[in-house]
């Protein structure tokens, strides 16, 4: 093996010398093309793996005029909801055919138009978006560019994957109410277009009992932005016996707020989380919690991608999945 070959990767022509083949039958073997017999293509193989040629996915579909590759957009990585739909895709991803490029939110609120155009940029075939925060039209112009899986929300004419968030949030309220809280407060996420399902379910739940809702936003995704909403709910003069937070990590803000006025949880304070993260589940937090089955999002929102791919042509999908009230040990009837 000479110098040169030792210091620059191997190519398909050094596979074709390696069998005696031209170096058009190694480019059909890789391409599962026909015209190659299964002994040829084994020892071509073969010879690939000796010498450590890797094919080169990119190449591979401009020669077939196909995009196979798939991106990824996550809203915030820090956010455990999202590892979980990552785990998902790439459940449903058959990996020897499909690439994943993961593009994640630079935006502490979550908006971020540039994350996605690198994922167009890198010219994928399709992307899962889990959340897009753009109005539904930008959205919808969007996937003129490129097919969209919408995860998380719905958007009409587009592909999407999401979970009931009125019943969900509906479902957290009513428990609270069940157990016999009327000082409910819903410490709510930003006003995005498209995301305010679960407070407007709380809200209407509230109301339906004949009691007033009580919304505070918060000014970002953030646990920081979180724990200063929960501060000031849990400041007022006559603050909630509960909180019905947007997600669990808010959920966790306000028990961390909590804790710093002394409030025990939840003799002082019952707390509804949303998303059922594995830190919620951790002996000690036992967070009630509502499951939005995000690894089934995830795996889901891959078949669909796979789907679409593979029929551009399909009528536009619309899954939506039913959530879960998890009941744990941060809530109870409040004290008299």
């Amino acid at each position: 093996m000479g110098l040169d070959r030792q210091l620059r990767p191997a190519t398909q022509s050094d596979v074709a010398r390696e069998v005696g083949v031209s170096r058009t039958l190694v480019s059909f073997a890789f391409r599962d093309a026909p015209g190659v017999s299964g002994e040829t293509k084994q020892a071509i193989f073969d010879a690939a793996k000796r010498l450590g040629y890797r094919p080169n996915a990119a190449a591979a579909d401009l020669a077939r005029k196909h995009r196979s590759a798939v991106g990824l957009y996550l809203m915030d990585i820090h956010n455990e909801v999202y590892a979980d739909i990552l785990s998902g895709v790439r459940m449903a991803l058959p990996q020897a055919r499909n690439r994943l490029i993961l593009s994640v939110s630079q935006s502490i609120d979550g908006v971020d138009p540039g994350a996605v155009e690198s994922l167009i940029e890198a010219r994928v075939g399709i992307i899962i978006a889990a959340t897009l925060l753009d109005p539904d039209e930008r959205v919808q112009e969007l996937a003129q560019i490129v097919p969209i899986v919408s995860v998380a929300r719905p958007v009409p004419g587009v592909d999407s994957v999401y979970s009931d968030d009125d019943a969900g949030a509906r479902a957290a309220t009513e428990h609270l109410l069940g157990l016999g809280h009327t000082r409910i407060a819903h410490l709510a996420g930003p006003d995005y277009h498209g995301h305010t399902v679960r407070r407007k379910s709380y809200e209407k739940t509230m109301r339906d009992a004949g009691l007033v809702p009580w919304t505070v936003p918060a000014d970002d995704f953030t646990q920081a932005a979180g724990q200063r909403a929960a501060v000031e709910i849990l400041g007022s003069a006559d603050r909630p016996t509960a909180v019905f937070a947007h997600n669990d990590q808010f959920a966790m803000a306000a028990r961390e707020a909590a804790y710093a006025r002394g409030l025990a949880v939840p003799g002082d304070l019952s707390l509804v989380g949303y998303d059922n993260s594995r830190t919620g589940r951790l002996h000690g937090i036992d967070l009630t919690s509502v499951d939005l089955h995000a690894m089934e999002l995830g795996s889901v929102a891959g078949a669909v991608a796979m789907d679409r791919l593979n029929n551009p042509e399909a009528p536009v999908a619309d899954e939506r999945l039913t959530p879960e009230l998890v009941i744990r040990n941060s809530t109870a009837a409040p004290r008299r």
